[in-house]
Protein backbone atom coordinates (compact mmCIF):
# COMPACT_ATOMS: atom_id res chain seq x y z
CA UNK A 1 0.00 0.00 0.00
CA UNK A 2 1.52 3.16 -1.14
CA UNK A 3 0.57 6.97 0.24
CA UNK A 4 -2.78 7.27 -1.27
CA UNK A 5 -3.14 10.98 -1.23
CA UNK A 6 0.77 11.71 -1.75
CA UNK A 7 1.02 9.18 -4.58
CA UNK A 8 -2.03 10.24 -6.80
CA UNK A 9 -0.10 13.83 -6.26
CA UNK A 10 3.21 12.89 -7.64
CA UNK A 11 1.77 11.04 -10.47
CA UNK A 12 -0.14 13.80 -11.72
CA UNK A 13 3.25 16.50 -11.21
CA UNK A 14 4.48 17.65 -14.50
CA UNK A 15 8.43 17.92 -15.27
CA UNK A 16 10.33 18.50 -12.21
CA UNK A 17 11.37 21.87 -13.91
CA UNK A 18 7.77 22.78 -14.23
CA UNK A 19 6.78 25.51 -12.35
CA UNK A 20 4.37 24.80 -9.18
CA UNK A 21 4.69 28.39 -7.09
CA UNK A 22 5.90 32.07 -7.73
CA UNK A 23 6.05 33.87 -4.40
CA UNK A 24 6.09 37.20 -3.73
CA UNK A 25 9.24 38.29 -2.41
CA UNK A 26 10.91 37.06 -6.05
CA UNK A 27 11.37 33.15 -5.22
CA UNK A 28 10.38 30.83 -7.81
CA UNK A 29 9.46 27.32 -6.65
CA UNK A 30 9.40 24.25 -9.47
CA UNK A 31 7.66 20.76 -8.99
CA UNK A 32 11.22 19.26 -8.47
CA UNK A 33 11.20 21.77 -5.04
CA UNK A 34 7.60 20.37 -4.15
CA UNK A 35 9.58 17.16 -3.72
CA UNK A 36 12.48 18.03 -1.87
CA UNK A 37 11.22 20.39 0.64
CA UNK A 38 8.22 18.26 1.59
CA UNK A 39 10.70 15.16 2.05
CA UNK A 40 12.67 17.53 3.98
CA UNK A 41 9.93 18.32 6.63
CA UNK A 42 8.68 14.92 6.44
CA UNK A 43 11.85 13.96 7.81
CA UNK A 44 12.31 16.49 10.50
CA UNK A 45 8.51 15.52 11.78
CA UNK A 46 9.81 12.06 11.84
CA UNK A 47 12.95 12.53 13.52
CA UNK A 48 10.80 14.55 16.49
CA UNK A 49 9.50 11.43 16.86
CA UNK A 50 5.86 11.67 14.40
CA UNK A 51 4.33 8.45 13.46
CA UNK A 52 1.57 7.59 11.19
CA UNK A 53 -1.53 8.75 12.83
CA UNK A 54 -0.38 11.29 14.92
CA UNK A 55 -1.39 14.99 14.79
CA UNK A 56 0.65 17.93 13.33
CA UNK A 57 -1.11 21.03 14.82
CA UNK A 58 -0.17 24.23 13.30
CA UNK A 59 -0.73 27.97 13.62
CA UNK A 60 1.80 30.11 11.33
CA UNK A 61 1.57 32.62 8.72
CA UNK A 62 0.75 32.00 5.07
CA UNK A 63 4.05 31.00 3.13
CA UNK A 64 4.96 28.13 0.81
CA UNK A 65 7.14 26.89 3.41
CA UNK A 66 3.69 25.90 5.75
CA UNK A 67 2.48 24.20 2.33
CA UNK A 68 5.20 22.04 2.11
CA UNK A 69 4.70 21.27 5.65
CA UNK A 70 1.51 20.32 5.09
CA UNK A 71 2.77 17.91 2.12
CA UNK A 72 5.15 16.70 4.19
CA UNK A 73 3.06 15.97 6.99
CA UNK A 74 1.09 13.93 4.55
CA UNK A 75 4.03 12.18 3.22
CA UNK A 76 5.21 11.23 7.32
CA UNK A 77 1.69 9.38 7.68
CA UNK A 78 0.49 11.85 10.21
CA UNK A 79 -3.02 14.17 10.05
CA UNK A 80 -2.20 17.80 9.52
CA UNK A 81 -4.59 20.22 11.99
CA UNK A 82 -4.27 23.64 10.67
CA UNK A 83 -5.33 26.83 13.07
CA UNK A 84 -6.63 30.31 12.13
CA UNK A 85 -3.60 32.38 12.84
CA UNK A 86 -6.45 35.10 14.71
CA UNK A 87 -7.03 32.14 17.60
CA UNK A 88 -5.62 33.58 20.74
CA UNK A 89 -3.94 31.40 23.38
CA UNK A 90 -6.99 30.97 25.49
CA UNK A 91 -8.25 29.05 21.72
CA UNK A 92 -5.13 27.40 20.96
CA UNK A 93 -5.06 25.53 24.60
CA UNK A 94 -8.73 24.01 23.65
CA UNK A 95 -7.82 22.91 20.01
CA UNK A 96 -4.32 20.99 21.52
CA UNK A 97 -6.17 19.68 24.59
CA UNK A 98 -8.54 18.24 22.17
CA UNK A 99 -6.13 16.96 19.20
CA UNK A 100 -3.13 15.75 21.48
CA UNK A 101 -1.01 16.94 18.99
CA UNK A 102 2.68 15.37 18.21
CA UNK A 103 3.95 18.53 17.29
CA UNK A 104 2.74 22.35 17.83
CA UNK A 105 4.05 24.28 15.06
CA UNK A 106 3.31 27.94 15.65
CA UNK A 107 4.99 31.26 14.69
CA UNK A 108 8.41 32.19 16.30
CA UNK A 109 7.13 35.21 17.75
CA UNK A 110 4.22 33.31 19.55
CA UNK A 111 6.46 31.02 20.84
CA UNK A 112 6.80 31.76 24.22
CA UNK A 113 3.48 32.59 24.82
CA UNK A 114 2.45 29.71 23.48
CA UNK A 115 4.97 27.11 25.40
CA UNK A 116 3.10 25.89 28.10
CA UNK A 117 -0.31 25.23 26.40
CA UNK A 118 1.81 22.87 23.82
CA UNK A 119 3.92 21.29 27.47
CA UNK A 120 0.20 20.67 28.46
CA UNK A 121 -1.01 18.91 25.78
CA UNK A 122 2.37 16.94 25.67
CA UNK A 123 3.48 18.35 22.10
CA UNK A 124 6.80 19.21 21.04
CA UNK A 125 6.94 22.72 19.87
CA UNK A 126 8.72 24.09 17.20
CA UNK A 127 8.45 27.55 14.77
CA UNK A 128 8.21 28.21 11.51
CA UNK A 129 7.96 31.80 10.32
CA UNK A 130 7.94 33.44 6.84
CA UNK A 131 11.01 33.14 5.16
CA UNK A 132 13.47 36.52 4.84
CA UNK A 133 16.67 36.14 3.62
CA UNK A 134 19.40 33.17 3.49
CA UNK A 135 20.49 34.88 6.54
CA UNK A 136 18.08 35.10 8.93
CA UNK A 137 16.61 32.04 10.89
CA UNK A 138 12.71 31.52 9.37
CA UNK A 139 12.00 29.05 12.76
CA UNK A 140 13.48 25.80 14.27
CA UNK A 141 11.51 23.67 12.03
CA UNK A 142 12.97 25.70 9.12
CA UNK A 143 16.62 25.65 10.45
CA UNK A 144 16.25 21.51 11.23
CA UNK A 145 14.66 21.26 7.68
CA UNK A 146 17.37 22.85 5.81
CA UNK A 147 19.70 20.30 6.77
CA UNK A 148 17.01 17.29 6.35
CA UNK A 149 17.62 14.83 3.51
CA UNK A 150 15.93 15.28 0.32
CA UNK A 151 15.02 11.76 -0.05
CA UNK A 152 11.80 10.37 2.20
CA UNK A 153 10.00 6.68 2.04
CA UNK A 154 6.35 7.93 1.98
CA UNK A 155 4.57 6.34 4.88
CA UNK A 156 1.78 4.15 3.98
CA UNK A 157 -1.82 4.95 3.92
CA UNK A 158 -4.97 4.12 2.54
CA UNK A 159 -7.76 5.82 1.02
CA UNK A 160 -9.80 5.94 4.12
CA UNK A 161 -6.84 6.99 6.35
CA UNK A 162 -6.46 10.23 7.90
CA UNK A 163 -4.89 13.02 6.36
CA UNK A 164 -6.59 15.92 8.14
CA UNK A 165 -8.22 17.37 10.94
CA UNK A 166 -10.05 21.34 10.33
CA UNK A 167 -12.01 22.44 13.58
CA UNK A 168 -15.31 23.74 12.20
CA UNK A 169 -15.89 27.58 13.18
CA UNK A 170 -17.45 27.27 16.31
CA UNK A 171 -20.46 29.34 16.15
CA UNK A 172 -22.74 27.26 18.08
CA UNK A 173 -20.60 26.17 20.96
CA UNK A 174 -17.50 24.35 20.96
CA UNK A 175 -15.38 23.97 17.69
CA UNK A 176 -15.61 20.49 16.34
CA UNK A 177 -12.93 18.89 14.64
CA UNK A 178 -13.80 17.30 11.23
CA UNK A 179 -12.08 14.13 9.97
CA UNK A 180 -11.17 14.19 6.72
CA UNK A 181 -9.32 11.21 5.00
CA UNK A 182 -6.88 10.95 2.12
CA UNK A 183 -9.66 9.63 -0.26
CA UNK A 184 -11.98 12.64 1.08
CA UNK A 185 -9.22 15.39 -0.26
CA UNK A 186 -7.98 13.20 -3.57
CA UNK A 187 -11.61 12.68 -5.27
CA UNK A 188 -12.80 16.44 -4.36
CA UNK A 189 -10.00 17.67 -5.72
CA UNK A 190 -9.75 15.33 -9.10
CA UNK A 191 -13.73 16.21 -9.27
CA UNK A 192 -12.44 19.80 -9.03
CA UNK A 193 -10.08 19.75 -11.26
CA UNK A 194 -12.21 17.85 -14.11
CA UNK A 195 -15.38 20.40 -13.74
CA UNK A 196 -13.37 23.92 -13.51
CA UNK A 197 -11.28 22.44 -16.36
CA UNK A 198 -7.97 23.15 -14.63
CA UNK A 199 -5.07 22.04 -16.73
CA UNK A 200 -0.88 22.12 -16.46
CA UNK A 201 -1.36 25.57 -18.52
CA UNK A 202 -3.33 27.24 -15.40
CA UNK A 203 -1.65 29.61 -13.20
CA UNK A 204 -4.20 30.54 -9.73
CA UNK A 205 -4.10 33.69 -7.89
CA UNK A 206 -3.46 32.30 -4.57
CA UNK A 207 -4.64 35.50 -1.85
CA UNK A 208 -6.75 33.29 0.44
CA UNK A 209 -5.42 31.77 3.97
CA UNK A 210 -4.13 28.58 4.19
CA UNK A 211 -5.57 27.17 7.41
CA UNK A 212 -8.95 26.84 6.10
CA UNK A 213 -10.72 24.28 3.44
CA UNK A 214 -10.65 26.96 1.35
CA UNK A 215 -7.19 27.96 0.55
CA UNK A 216 -5.43 24.75 1.95
CA UNK A 217 -7.52 22.13 0.10
CA UNK A 218 -10.02 23.80 -2.66
CA UNK A 219 -7.13 25.93 -3.91
CA UNK A 220 -3.77 24.26 -3.15
CA UNK A 221 -5.13 20.51 -4.03
CA UNK A 222 -6.55 21.36 -7.08
CA UNK A 223 -3.60 22.73 -8.63
CA UNK A 224 -1.28 20.15 -7.77
CA UNK A 225 -3.42 17.35 -9.21
CA UNK A 226 -3.83 19.64 -12.39
CA UNK A 227 -0.13 20.18 -12.52
CA UNK A 228 -0.52 23.73 -12.98
CA UNK A 229 0.82 26.78 -11.00
CA UNK A 230 0.13 29.56 -8.29
CA UNK A 231 1.18 33.38 -7.63
CA UNK A 232 1.56 32.43 -3.27
CA UNK A 233 0.17 36.15 -1.96
CA UNK A 234 0.35 36.46 1.56
CA UNK A 235 -2.75 37.46 1.73
CA UNK A 236 -5.74 39.80 -0.23
CA UNK A 237 -4.25 43.27 -1.08
CA UNK A 238 -5.60 44.42 -4.41
CA UNK A 239 -2.27 46.26 -5.43
CA UNK A 240 -0.61 42.91 -5.77
CA UNK A 241 -3.74 41.46 -7.27
CA UNK A 242 -3.24 43.91 -9.86
CA UNK A 243 0.20 43.70 -10.27
CA UNK A 244 0.13 39.90 -10.45
CA UNK A 245 -3.21 39.36 -12.18
CA UNK A 246 -1.53 39.93 -15.87
CA UNK A 247 0.26 36.76 -15.07
CA UNK A 248 -2.92 34.58 -13.75
CA UNK A 249 -5.73 32.50 -15.68
CA UNK A 250 -7.44 32.07 -12.82
CA UNK A 251 -8.71 33.17 -9.25
CA UNK A 252 -10.45 32.59 -5.94
CA UNK A 253 -11.78 34.23 -3.67
CA UNK A 254 -14.41 35.31 -1.03
CA UNK A 255 -17.31 37.20 -1.66
CA UNK A 256 -15.29 40.44 -0.35
CA UNK A 257 -12.49 39.97 -2.62
CA UNK A 258 -15.25 40.54 -5.85
CA UNK A 259 -16.41 43.63 -3.48
CA UNK A 260 -13.06 45.14 -2.59
CA UNK A 261 -12.15 44.62 -6.62
CA UNK A 262 -14.74 46.35 -7.77
CA UNK A 263 -14.14 49.80 -5.67
CA UNK A 264 -10.36 49.70 -8.09
CA UNK A 265 -11.33 51.62 -11.19
CA UNK A 266 -8.71 49.74 -12.58
CA UNK A 267 -10.90 46.61 -12.82
CA UNK A 268 -12.15 46.67 -16.37
CA UNK A 269 -12.38 44.04 -19.62
CA UNK A 270 -9.14 45.24 -20.66
CA UNK A 271 -7.54 43.88 -16.92
CA UNK A 272 -9.37 40.58 -16.82
CA UNK A 273 -9.19 39.72 -20.71
CA UNK A 274 -6.59 37.17 -20.36
CA UNK A 275 -8.23 35.84 -17.20
CA UNK A 276 -10.13 32.20 -17.59
CA UNK A 277 -12.14 31.93 -14.25
CA UNK A 278 -13.32 33.54 -11.67
CA UNK A 279 -14.43 31.56 -8.35
CA UNK A 280 -16.16 32.27 -5.69
CA UNK A 281 -17.20 30.60 -2.31
CA UNK A 282 -16.97 30.11 1.98
CA UNK A 283 -19.54 33.15 1.86
CA UNK A 284 -22.94 34.03 -0.44
CA UNK A 285 -21.92 35.97 -2.97
CA UNK A 286 -24.56 39.14 -3.54
CA UNK A 287 -26.23 38.69 -6.92
CA UNK A 288 -25.72 42.50 -7.04
CA UNK A 289 -21.96 41.83 -6.78
CA UNK A 290 -22.34 38.91 -9.35
CA UNK A 291 -24.08 41.69 -11.60
CA UNK A 292 -21.98 44.14 -11.10
CA UNK A 293 -18.67 41.47 -11.88
CA UNK A 294 -20.21 40.78 -14.85
CA UNK A 295 -21.23 44.06 -16.54
CA UNK A 296 -17.41 45.29 -15.47
CA UNK A 297 -15.27 42.76 -17.01
CA UNK A 298 -17.62 40.15 -19.02
CA UNK A 299 -16.92 37.53 -16.67
CA UNK A 300 -19.36 35.51 -14.94
CA UNK A 301 -18.22 34.57 -11.15
CA UNK A 302 -18.25 31.05 -10.69
CA UNK A 303 -20.16 30.18 -7.53
CA UNK A 304 -19.97 27.01 -5.12
CA UNK A 305 -20.71 25.84 -2.31
CA UNK A 306 -18.64 23.52 0.32
CA UNK A 307 -18.45 22.82 3.84
CA UNK A 308 -15.29 22.20 6.18
CA UNK A 309 -16.97 18.55 7.09
CA UNK A 310 -17.38 17.69 3.35
CA UNK A 311 -15.01 19.40 0.93
CA UNK A 312 -17.14 20.58 -1.96
CA UNK A 313 -20.55 19.88 -2.88
CA UNK A 314 -21.94 22.12 -5.35
CA UNK A 315 -20.89 24.51 -8.50
CA UNK A 316 -21.93 26.31 -10.81
CA UNK A 317 -21.44 25.47 -14.44
CA UNK A 318 -18.26 25.74 -16.25
CA UNK A 319 -20.20 26.04 -19.29
CA UNK A 320 -23.65 27.21 -19.32
CA UNK A 321 -25.62 29.76 -17.01
CA UNK A 322 -23.90 30.39 -13.91
CA UNK A 323 -27.35 31.98 -12.14
CA UNK A 324 -26.83 34.88 -9.41
CA UNK A 325 -27.97 33.67 -6.04
CA UNK A 326 -27.45 29.90 -6.59
CA UNK A 327 -24.50 27.75 -6.09
CA UNK A 328 -25.20 25.49 -9.00
CA UNK A 329 -25.55 21.73 -9.26
CA UNK A 330 -24.57 18.91 -7.02
CA UNK A 331 -20.87 17.96 -8.29
CA UNK A 332 -20.09 14.24 -9.76
CA UNK A 333 -20.14 11.90 -7.58
CA UNK A 334 -22.03 13.95 -4.80
CA UNK A 335 -25.19 13.03 -3.72
CA UNK A 336 -27.64 16.11 -2.60
CA UNK A 337 -31.52 16.04 -1.09
CA UNK A 338 -33.36 18.37 0.34
CA UNK A 339 -35.83 16.92 3.41
CA UNK A 340 -38.34 17.64 5.61
CA UNK A 341 -35.93 18.70 8.66
CA UNK A 342 -37.24 16.81 11.19
CA UNK A 343 -38.72 13.59 9.40
CA UNK A 344 -36.18 13.12 6.89
CA UNK A 345 -38.80 12.89 4.10
CA UNK A 346 -37.14 14.67 1.02
CA UNK A 347 -39.30 17.43 -0.55
CA UNK A 348 -40.13 17.96 -4.04
CA UNK A 349 -38.81 21.44 -7.04
CA UNK A 350 -38.74 24.34 -5.29
CA UNK A 351 -39.25 23.17 -1.45
CA UNK A 352 -37.56 24.68 1.19
CA UNK A 353 -36.23 22.01 3.58
CA UNK A 354 -32.88 21.13 5.03
CA UNK A 355 -30.09 19.68 2.90
CA UNK A 356 -27.96 16.61 2.80
CA UNK A 357 -24.88 15.33 0.90
CA UNK A 358 -24.00 12.12 0.69
CA UNK A 359 -20.24 11.11 -1.47
CA UNK A 360 -16.41 10.69 -1.48
CA UNK A 361 -15.93 14.17 -0.10
CA UNK A 362 -17.86 13.83 3.04
CA UNK A 363 -16.02 13.71 6.49
CA UNK A 364 -15.27 10.65 8.65
CA UNK A 365 -16.54 12.00 11.76
CA UNK A 366 -16.15 14.69 14.31
CA UNK A 367 -13.21 13.85 16.40
CA UNK A 368 -13.36 12.44 19.21
CA UNK A 369 -17.20 12.73 19.53
CA UNK A 370 -19.46 9.55 18.21
CA UNK A 371 -22.32 10.79 19.38
CA UNK A 372 -21.85 13.73 18.14
CA UNK A 373 -21.06 12.30 14.29
CA UNK A 374 -24.08 9.92 15.01
CA UNK A 375 -26.57 12.69 15.05
CA UNK A 376 -25.12 14.40 12.09
CA UNK A 377 -26.05 11.27 9.82
CA UNK A 378 -29.44 9.78 8.76
CA UNK A 379 -29.27 5.91 8.47
CA UNK A 380 -28.67 5.90 4.55
CA UNK A 381 -25.66 8.02 5.10
CA UNK A 382 -26.54 11.23 4.30
CA UNK A 383 -25.05 13.77 6.06
CA UNK A 384 -27.17 16.87 7.53
CA UNK A 385 -25.51 19.71 6.65
CA UNK A 386 -27.11 22.37 8.44
CA UNK A 387 -28.09 24.38 5.42
CA UNK A 388 -31.64 25.42 4.74
CA UNK A 389 -31.93 25.33 0.68
CA UNK A 390 -33.84 24.54 -2.19
CA UNK A 391 -33.19 22.97 -5.66
CA UNK A 392 -35.36 24.74 -8.37
CA UNK A 393 -37.40 23.66 -11.50
CA UNK A 394 -33.78 24.20 -13.39
CA UNK A 395 -31.99 21.28 -11.04
CA UNK A 396 -29.99 24.83 -9.34
CA UNK A 397 -29.40 24.59 -5.44
CA UNK A 398 -30.01 27.77 -3.43
CA UNK A 399 -28.96 28.41 0.09
CA UNK A 400 -31.72 29.91 2.05
CA UNK A 401 -29.40 29.94 5.31
CA UNK A 402 -28.32 28.18 8.28
CA UNK A 403 -31.21 25.88 10.13
CA UNK A 404 -29.73 27.71 13.50
CA UNK A 405 -31.06 31.02 11.66
CA UNK A 406 -34.49 30.31 10.94
CA UNK A 407 -36.87 32.41 12.33
CA UNK A 408 -40.26 31.15 13.90
CA UNK A 409 -42.41 34.28 14.52
CA UNK A 410 -46.19 33.86 16.02
CA UNK A 411 -46.02 30.56 14.33
CA UNK A 412 -45.09 30.97 11.47
CA UNK A 413 -41.22 30.19 9.67
CA UNK A 414 -39.22 33.18 8.39
CA UNK A 415 -36.58 31.94 6.09
CA UNK A 416 -33.90 34.99 6.36
CA UNK A 417 -32.54 35.13 3.08
CA UNK A 418 -35.76 36.10 1.82
CA UNK A 419 -35.91 38.93 3.78
CA UNK A 420 -32.54 39.87 3.15
CA UNK A 421 -32.93 39.62 -0.89
CA UNK A 422 -35.44 42.03 -0.67
CA UNK A 423 -33.55 44.31 1.51
CA UNK A 424 -30.61 44.26 -0.66
CA UNK A 425 -32.58 45.51 -4.11
CA UNK A 426 -33.25 48.43 -2.59
CA UNK A 427 -31.45 51.75 -3.30
CA UNK A 428 -28.62 52.61 -1.94
CA UNK A 429 -28.36 49.53 0.29
CA UNK A 430 -25.01 47.16 0.25
CA UNK A 431 -26.22 44.54 2.02
CA UNK A 432 -28.06 43.20 5.17
CA UNK A 433 -28.49 40.52 7.58
CA UNK A 434 -31.66 39.21 8.88
CA UNK A 435 -32.09 37.86 12.54
CA UNK A 436 -34.97 36.43 14.88
CA UNK A 437 -34.26 37.98 18.72
CA UNK A 438 -36.46 37.36 21.82
CA UNK A 439 -39.47 38.61 21.55
CA UNK A 440 -42.49 38.57 24.35
CA UNK A 441 -45.68 38.34 21.95
CA UNK A 442 -44.24 36.33 18.75
CA UNK A 443 -41.58 34.52 20.34
CA UNK A 444 -38.67 36.01 17.81
CA UNK A 445 -38.84 38.97 16.24
CA UNK A 446 -37.47 39.60 12.91
CA UNK A 447 -34.59 42.09 12.70
CA UNK A 448 -32.66 43.42 10.24
CA UNK A 449 -28.83 45.02 10.22
CA UNK A 450 -28.65 47.43 7.19
CA UNK A 451 -25.43 48.49 5.79
CA UNK A 452 -26.22 51.23 3.23
CA UNK A 453 -23.57 52.88 1.19
CA UNK A 454 -21.56 55.68 1.71
CA UNK A 455 -23.28 58.85 1.52
CA UNK A 456 -25.91 57.01 0.74
CA UNK A 457 -29.73 58.41 2.05
CA UNK A 458 -31.40 55.28 3.72
CA UNK A 459 -33.30 55.01 6.99
CA UNK A 460 -34.47 52.60 8.67
CA UNK A 461 -37.87 53.74 8.01
CA UNK A 462 -37.63 53.94 4.34
CA UNK A 463 -36.70 50.22 4.76
CA UNK A 464 -39.17 49.31 6.71
CA UNK A 465 -42.18 51.04 4.41
CA UNK A 466 -40.58 49.41 1.04
CA UNK A 467 -41.19 45.89 2.75
CA UNK A 468 -44.87 46.53 3.51
CA UNK A 469 -45.74 46.40 -0.55
CA UNK A 470 -43.23 43.14 -0.85
CA UNK A 471 -43.43 40.58 2.10
CA UNK A 472 -46.17 39.49 3.85
CA UNK A 473 -46.50 41.19 7.42
CA UNK A 474 -45.38 38.20 9.56
CA UNK A 475 -42.20 38.48 7.22
CA UNK A 476 -41.55 41.81 7.69
CA UNK A 477 -39.12 43.48 10.48
CA UNK A 478 -40.28 44.47 13.70
CA UNK A 479 -36.78 46.61 13.65
CA UNK A 480 -34.20 47.89 11.39
CA UNK A 481 -30.69 49.18 12.26
CA UNK A 482 -28.70 50.68 9.61
CA UNK A 483 -24.88 49.98 10.49
CA UNK A 484 -21.29 50.96 8.81
CA UNK A 485 -20.39 47.01 8.29
CA UNK A 486 -21.36 43.69 9.74
CA UNK A 487 -19.19 41.39 12.12
CA UNK A 488 -17.37 39.07 9.48
CA UNK A 489 -15.43 35.93 10.77
CA UNK A 490 -12.03 35.31 8.41
CA UNK A 491 -13.35 33.93 5.62
CA UNK A 492 -15.90 36.71 5.26
CA UNK A 493 -19.42 35.19 6.77
CA UNK A 494 -21.62 37.43 8.49
CA UNK A 495 -21.22 36.18 12.04
CA UNK A 496 -25.30 36.26 12.84
CA UNK A 497 -24.16 34.66 16.53
CA UNK A 498 -22.43 38.09 17.20
CA UNK A 499 -25.55 40.05 16.06
CA UNK A 500 -27.66 38.14 18.05
CA UNK A 501 -25.54 38.80 21.07
CA UNK A 502 -25.68 42.69 20.29
CA UNK A 503 -29.22 43.05 20.21
CA UNK A 504 -30.47 40.72 22.21
CA UNK A 505 -32.46 42.62 24.47
CA UNK A 506 -33.77 45.36 22.25
CA UNK A 507 -37.35 43.33 22.42
CA UNK A 508 -37.19 43.07 26.04
CA UNK A 509 -39.48 45.03 28.43
CA UNK A 510 -37.16 46.38 31.22
CA UNK A 511 -38.48 45.39 34.74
Amino acid sequence: MGNHLFDLIRSRMPGPEAPFALIDDGRRYSYQDVLDVSARFANVLASLGVKPGDRVAVQVEKSIEALMLYLGTVRAGAIFLPLNSAYTPAEIDYFLGDAEPAVFVCDPAKAEALRPYAEKAGAKLETLGVWRSPQLSAGTLSDKALSASTRFSDAARGPDDLAAILYTSGTTGRSKGAMLSHDNLASNALALVDYWRFTQADVLLHALPIFHTHGLFVATNTILLAGGAMILLPKFDPEQVFKYLPQATSMMGVPTFYVRLLQEARLSREATAHMRLFISGSAPLLAETHRDWRERTGHAILERYGMTETNMNTSNPYDGDRVAGTVGFPLPGVALRVVEPETGEPLGAEAIGMIEVKGANVFKGYWRNPEKTAAEFRPDGFFITGDLGKVDAAGYVHIVGRGKDLIITGGYNVYPKEVEAEIDEMPGVVESAVIGLPHPDFGEGVTAIVVAKPGADVSAQDIAKALEQRLARFKQPKQVFVVDELPRNTMGKVQKNLLRDQYKDIYVTPA
